[in-house]
């Protein structure tokens, strides 16, 4: 029996070229990560004393008093939530999620999003309720003060490609004014590399996910107030049970900032920016495509290439280009967020040299067959939002596996 699980299980290899993407298993983990977490998984430890010594971990790499390690970003925000709403109160622990005393979180409208699941769900998950501040493309202090007033168990501020920055108040401004009424303020930091920004603000609580640029195995890494933390991991005796953290989780993260500390991350920049280039050069030419490098919405040390479509000129639109990229073999996959403007980005940081090459290939490729079939202009955008839905809720947990 073969140990290849594309070979065993019938599994579809994946170029990904969009990213740190949880839908296609977020990033490649490094071999002394992997090895750490295969001699755990081997052998027994406690789990207490093990997110202990996390705890000391997160806490040098980030500069907050102690840390724990969910199972992911999005149970760490609820079980955060959960820490803001019962304290180390072990009965109402046990008792969520219903909630005695204070239980509105604020979040600015616009940071009520969604990055596969609502950012809000996760919040009222905990028995809590989301009360949104300011309007959608507008957070001003006065909203922030004014909700302040009428009382607040917790507020939570996300930093995504996904919030909308127009007129969104400046993080330092929100811990602020959150920390003069009294409200611990919980920063949603999963996909970012500042692992040190929101603690030195003053946040009580920082996640980041140890899966994404930090190259771990799934995990979510919390970062905070001592109180804080330990009301965090005592959720465990309650509804966080549900989303416990296994001993390989707790280790691949401890791994993961490890790795982090000692990372050269000028070499790696150096060598994202060189498939950059690659595609810079090899996609300059083709019919109605246009690319330029573009920097990360976040100010996250990445250069991305922003490919942009002209269907007048190139014969086909972004998602049709987008889509048979997909059904290729291997499946080479773009971030397509902003695909509805006619345009999508090929991201650095998850491929070797060769996998870029195989991209750059590809879109030529496909470029070329849509200017000799004629057929890239047919399925409208109304057209790839119904078939979308219809893709996700197709989903069969009878698939051939034999």
């Amino acid at each position: 029996m073969t140990d290849d699980p594309f070979a065993r299980w019938k599994l579809t290899p994946v170029i990904n070229a969009s990213g740190t993407m949880t839908g296609i298993g977020a990033s490649r983990v490094p071999d002394d990560e992997r090895a750490a977490v295969d001699r755990i998984l081997a052998a027994f430890v406690d789990m207490d004393e093990l997110q202990s010594r996390a705890g000391a971990i997160i806490a040098r790499v980030t500069g907050a008093e102690a840390g724990c390690v969910a199972s992911c970003s999005a149970a760490a925000m609820t079980q955060t939530i959960a820490a803001c709403l019962t304290g180390a109160n072990l009965a109402k622990i046990e008792a969520l999620p219903t909630v005695t005393g204070e239980r509105r979180v604020l979040l600015p409208m616009g940071h009520m999003v969604n990055y596969g699941a609502p950012v809000d769900q996760a919040i009222r998950l905990a028995g809590a309720e989301v009360v949104p501040v300011g309007t959608a493309a507008a957070c001003e202090t006065w909203h922030l003060a004014n909700a302040l007033a009428e009382g607040a168990a917790a507020a939570m501020y996300v930093v995504s490609h996904h919030t909308v920055r127009e007129n969104e108040l400046p993080m330092d401004v929100f811990i602020e004014l959150c920390r003069e009424h009294g409200v611990p303020v919980i920063v949603d930091m999963a996909s970012e590399y500042d692992l040190t920004g929101p603690i030195a603000l003053g946040a009580s609580a920082a996640i980041y996910s140890g899966h994404k640029f930090l190259s771990g195995v799934t995990s979510g890494i919390v970062a905070g107030t001592s109180d804080l933390i330990r009301a965090t991991y005592l959720q465990h005796r309650g509804i966080g049970r549900t989303m416990k953290a296994g001993k390989e989780s707790v280790v691949g993260a401890m791994a993961a900032l490890e790795m982090w500390e000692g990372r050269d991350h000028a070499a790696a920049r150096r060598a994202e920016d060189g498939r950059v280039a690659l595609w810079m050069r090899e996609l300059a030419d083709i019919p109605g495509l246009s690319v330029a490098p573009h920097a990360d919405w976040t100010g996250n040390p990445i250069t991305r290439v922003r490919v942009t479509i002209t269907p007048q000129s190139a014969g086909f639109l972004a998602w049709a280009l987008a889509e048979r990229l997909a059904a290729r073999t291997p499946r080479i996959l773009v971030r397509d967020d902003l695909i509805e403007r006619q345009e999508f980005y090929l991201d650095p940081c998850n491929l070797t040299d060769e996998e870029a090459a195989v991209v750059a290939a590809a879109i030529r490729e496909e470029a070329e067959r849509f200017r000799v079939s004629r057929d890239g202009c047919r399925a409208s955008w109304s057209d790839i939002k119904r078939a979308r839905e219809a893709a996700i809720l197709a989903w069969s947990g009878a698939g051939d596996a034999s």
